[in-house]
């Protein structure tokens, strides 16, 4: 940066800094720094250790020794990239670093994706920057690049292979976030290369919440009601207006980082001093809650006209707790035929709004209203790929993420002669929570999400089906002893209720249950060893859970999860390869 303000671009652009950022920290243009810096090439990765030559199609960018202008050529005896430029080709971006919210279920997508346009006879080539994903491993594409996520070398490796399209929507957020800046780089250089599948502005309407609620609006979808604040005192007369419990979160985060729901004007006048700066310039959302209501998740693949429903998914815990946190089943249980079918109609309207081409995912929620009917409102929509579509392809047995490649490299559905198909056993997604790794983090799940991975369990019931689950991520349910339950929390129904009488009276017919008036020290009890489980919403409760590595249930939802799965310990396990689980060629919803 240093040489770079003292107009030496090339020394600042050789130490590694993007023509972009020079231009950035020096005032100047992109244009102006691309005239006063080497060109790039790209070097293969040499896999043999020097002992053999090289033959893997893997590369990362470095920048020439000279000044370089023109077409990326490089040089063969450099084991530099060459490029047979008669083939039609296609890069595929990756989703980058695995972090909380952007896991390995979108390199599933990527790899996927990949593996479709090769078998089309199209050279696919990957730009991704984490070698712990198998799109990064060497013979996965035909061209492997080892490049930030960035507009900038995304372009790059467009230009150096002249590639005829990129595909953006496999990678998750991080793949998307570049489209409007590919876009403008792409037409600044006046480079010809098609951003495949679904618009840049339809993903933008999508994640626009005025442009989208406009558009629910004309399709005569039901979305929760809310809106936005610049202050606190808008926030409150927001919040009353629609009235507590609300779902507040800023404006400005991605993942349900600082979402939380609040119940009265001094948990949001809280909210707003501790978790966030409310401001003009960052104003924060509320958002009617829909208490009770069932959360579902959607995939889908369009190809502009025809809609195909991968799979609908039900979540294990109600409405608040992050879709990427909670647990979910397919097929839906709680769902008739009605509501299915409404689903179905809001997904297709959707797509077809958006001009969807290759994946979509739709979370909705389900409301009961007094006379037994039911509404279904729309939460957000995604047209590109989502962290459900391996659960989805996995359980089904259609491969979505295959068929959105092909149909955004110009194929129709109706070309791929593909079907719906529902599964006739019940698969559960669970949750990997990272708690054991973050010392004193607060276990207790809500919208911010925490989890870093999934794993999934299928049976012919949903109480082994979720047995399997939990034991996957380390979280079994045991067969007998004891187990702590405590339903102080507002999560779960008081103690002296009905409904929570008859949750206790589950427990007793499967463990000895003790309450906290039956126990003066938890700590010392659960240190050694006295508790098999624990059922709590307190957060000193779980963390203690976690450092002593034992299972618990932070809702009211997986607690009488928990119990379908004892009462299903006894049935067969029923272990059957993907391709073998009996499935019923059928549309959703129809």
């Amino acid at each position: 940066v240093e040489a770079a303000a003292e107009g030496d671009f090339a020394a600042a652009a050789s130490a590694g800094h993007t023509n972009a950022s020079i231009a950035a920290a020096t005032g100047t243009s992109v244009g102006e720094v691309e005239q006063n810096v080497p060109g790039r090439t790209y070097k293969q990765v040499d896999t043999c250790a020097g002992e053999f030559a090289a033959q893997t199609p893997y590369y990362y960018s470095a920048r020439k020794p000279e000044f370089f202008r023109g077409p990326f050529e490089g040089d063969s005896a450099g084991n530099e990239l060459r490029v047979d430029r008669d083939m039609e080709s296609v890069v595929v971006v990756g989703g980058g670093p695995i972090r909380i919210g952007q896991g390995v279920e979108f390199d599933y997508c990527s790899v996927h994706a990949v593996q479709a346009l090769r078998d089309m006879g199209i050279d696919a080539h990957v730009v991704n920057n984490n070698p712990e994903t198998v799109s990064t491993d060497y013979d996965t594409s035909d061209g492997l690049f080892f490049e930030p996520i960035t507009a900038e070398e995304v372009a790059d490796v467009i230009e150096a292979i002249d590639a005829d399209g990129v595909m953006l929507q496999f990678g998750g957020q991080t793949s998307v976030n570049i489209g409007h800046p590919l876009e403008s780089e792409l037409d600044r250089r006046g480079v010809d290369c098609e951003i495949l599948g679904t618009t840049i502005d339809a993903m933008d309407l999508a994640e626009d919440r005025d442009r989208f609620n406009r558009l629910m609006d004309d399709l005569g979808i039901l979305q929760p009601e809310g809106g936005s604040a610049t202050s606190e005192a808008e926030a409150l007369d927001l919040a009353n207006d629609l009235g507590y419990p609300v779902l507040v979160r800023p404006s400005y985060v991605l993942g349900g980082r600082a979402m939380e729901i609040v119940h009265s004007d001094a948990d949001l006048k809280e909210y707003i001093e501790e978790a966030v700066r409310v401001s003009p310039d960052k104003p924060i959302l509320i958002d009617e809650f829909l208490a009770d209501g069932v959360e579902l998740d959607v995939d889908a693949v369009s190809d502009g006209e025809d809609v195909l429903i991968g799979g609908v998914m039900e979540h294990v815990e109600a409405a608040g707790v992050h879709s990427g946190d909670s647990a979910c089943m397919i097929p839906p249980r709680s769902l008739d035929d009605e509501t299915m079918a409404r689903v179905r109609e809001v997904t297709e309207d959707i797509a077809s709004a958006l001009d969807t081409v290759g994946l979509m995912n739709v979370q909705l929620a389900v409301k009961q209203n007094e006379d037994g009917s039911n509404d279904v409102y729309v939460l957000e929509a995604n047209p590109r790929s989502s962290r459900t579509v391996p659960f989805v392809s996995k359980a089904t047995g259609v491969p979505i993420a295959k068929l959105a490649a092909k149909v955004m490299a110009g194929n129709s559905l109706a070309d791929l002669d593909v079907s719906e198909q529902i599964p006739e056993q019940v698969s559960v997604k669970e949750v990997v929570l990272p708690f054991d790794r973050l010392p004193g983090s607060d276990p207790r799940l809500g919208p911010e999400m925490k989890s870093t991975g999934e794993v999934m369990g299928t049976a012919t019931s949903f109480g082994k089906a979720y047995e399997k689950a939990q034991s996957a991520a380390n979280d079994p349910v045991p067969a007998d002893g004891t187990v702590y339950v405590d339903l102080a929390d507002p999560e779960f129904p008081d103690a002296d209720s009905e409904a929570g009488q008859e949750l206790l009276d589950a427990f007793n017919e499967y463990y000895e249950v003790l309450t906290p008036e039956d126990v003066d020290d938890f700590l010392t009890m659960l240190r050694e060893g006295d508790f098999d489980f624990v059922v709590s919403r307190d957060r000193d409760t779980l963390i203690d859970c976690v450092e002593e590595e034992v299972s618990y249930f932070s809702t009211y939802a997986s607690a009488k999860a928990a119990l379908e799965a004892r009462g299903a310990a006894d049935e067969d396990i029923d272990v059957l390869p993907v391709g073998e689980r009996p499935r019923v060629v059928a549309n959703w919803g129809q």
